[in-house]
């Protein structure tokens, strides 16, 4: 088995072998940071002190966050469908408690991601359920490391099953990726990942280059991630952290939010 670390400003795992990185590479790209206190790095064997905290968050869907937060604290999300589970996006760590939960639910059927800052351990969970890893081929620069189960994929849409879909969006990264689920609720459900932030107040939703080092799309940048998501029918959104659901009227705050830029943009 090869020795990993993990990045504890990130979450994502790297081969410690021929010799641990000095720095993060995705980190040191514009849209995440080095802390001021320099690179750091844990070991998965640290991380065994945390728990996984295991939340329901409607019929179909579940969040799965590690306790204390480590890393970007952002929460991965399962969702339970008679073709097979899907795990979208993913955190740094997996316990036996958390193992046997999804394997009482069915298992993974799948892994997909929204952009690179979630890739987190993702060897790791898809290894243990024997799934592939849905990344879109313009982020495959920044896969740490490659593995039998990784599966790029190119174009507009790659359909699952379940009228379930991957969505390439672009704009927060080239590859940025949302899961569009048909029919569990009446028009439809968005897992935006960090493709779309939600805000705080939960009625405007943003795209931007970098959240949190506040650097704008470009133009163009937004026309084509906004065709592409315009497209899309739903009235619910789950963000990549807690209290980012939005549900019943996502595609008024989506429609609203999205013309502020339009508006800004002059289009």
């Amino acid at each position: 088995m090869n020795k990993t670390i993990i990045c504890s400003t990130c979450g994502t795992q790297f081969l410690a072998d021929p010799g641990v990185p000095e720095f993060c590479p995705i980190c040191t790209d514009d849209r995440q940071y080095v802390p001021e206190s320099g690179q750091q790095w844990n070991t998965p064997a640290e991380l065994k002190n945390r728990t996984i905290k295991i939340t329901q968050l409607s019929e179909h869907l579940y969040a799965l966050k590690i306790q204390p937060d480590f890393a970007i604290a952002q929460r991965a999300l399962l969702l339970i469908s008679p073709g097979g589970n899907i795990l979208w996006d993913c955190i740094p760590y997996l316990d036996d408690a958390t193992i046997e939960f999804i394997r009482a639910k069915g298992g993974l059927k799948a892994i997909a991601f929204s952009h690179p800052h979630y890739y987190s351990n993702m060897n790791d969970w898809a290894a243990e359920f024997g799934c592939p890893i849905y990344i879109h081929q313009h982020d495959a620069e920044w896969v740490p490391f490659n593995s039998p189960y990784i599966y790029l994929w190119g174009g507009n849409t790659t359909q699952l099953w379940d009228g379930i879909s991957v969505v390439h969006i672009g704009g927060h990264f080239a590859g940025s990726c949302v899961l569009h689920i048909a029919g569990f609720t009446p028009h439809g459900t968005m897992l935006c990942g960090d493709t779309f932030n939600i805000a705080r107040s939960k009625r405007h939703m943003a795209i931007m280059y970098s959240y949190p080092n506040i650097i704008l799309l470009a133009k163009e940048e937004f026309v084509k991630a906004y065709q592409k998501a315009s497209m899309l029918n739903f009235d619910t959104v789950y963000g990549p952290f807690e209290n980012q659901d939005i549900e019943g009227n996502a595609i008024e705050i989506f429609t609203t939010s999205m013309q502020r830029y339009k508006d800004a943009y002059g289009l």
